[in-house]
C-alpha cells in the first residue's frame, strides 16, 4: 500500500504537479471508474489530502462509489483547463479501501469545515474510501518539448522526454 504521503516522498515532481493543479481548480479532478458492464465512467470529484492520505469521499449511493464498491480500481486525473497544458497535468492510479473509523471521521470533518466552511461534522461517512496508489503520471509542456514523469511503487520518479 503507498499512502499519499509515502508517494509524495518517493514521487515529489508528480506530487507537486497533482497538488498545484489541485489547488488552482479548487481540488476538482476527475475520477475514473468502472460501471458493472465493464464500461469506464468518468465522474468530477473533490478528493482531499488528509493526515498524509489521499481521500475519495463524497455523496453516499453514488454511481461513482457504487463503481468503486464493486472494483475499487481507479485513475484520478487533475482537471485540465489550459489546452497548452502550461501548467502541467497529473494522473494517479490505484484502489480504494473502505475506511470506517468514527474518530477519524471526526478530524476530517473538522479540518473539512475549518478549511472550507462545509459542514459535515457529526456525520459517518459511508463509504469513506481511502486510495491505496499504485501508479502516477505527469505531463510538463515548455521549451519545444515536452516531459512525461512516470512513477510505479519500488521505482524512483523517471522522466521521458517528448520533442
Amino acid at each position: 500500500m503507498t499512502t499519499w504521503q509515502e508517494f509524495s516522498e518517493v514521487a515529489p515532481k508528480i506530487a507537486a504537479i497533482f497538488h498545484r493543479r489541485h489547488t488552482a481548480t479548487g481540488n476538482l479532478c476527475f475520477l475514473a471508474t468502472l460501471r458493472s458492464d465493464g464500461a469506464p465512467r468518468i465522474s468530477p470529484m473533490e478528493p482531499r489530502i488528509f493526515e498524509g492520505q489521499l481521500w475519495l469521499g463524497g455523496m453516499p449511493g453514488t454511481t461513482k462509489f457504487l463503481d468503486l464498491a464493486r472494483d475499487p480500481r481507479f485513475c484520478l486525473h487533475t482537471a485540465t483547463v489550459d489546452t497548452d497544458v502550461s501548467d502541467g497535468d497529473a494522473k494517479l492510479w490505484g484502489t480504494v479501501y473502505d475506511v470506517q473509523d468514527l474518530d477519524l471521521h471526526a478530524r476530517y470533518a473538522e479540518n473539512l469545515f475549518q478549511e472550507t466552511g462545509f459542514d459535515l461534522r457529526g456525520q459517518r461517512f459511508s463509504p469513506f474510501y481511502a486510495a491505496d496508489l499504485t501508479s502516477a503520471s505527469a505531463v510538463e509542456v515548455g521549451g519545444g518539448h515536452m516531459d512525461v514523469t512516470i512513477w510505479r511503487p519500488g521505482e524512483p520518479e523517471r522522466v521521458v522526454r517528448k520533442h
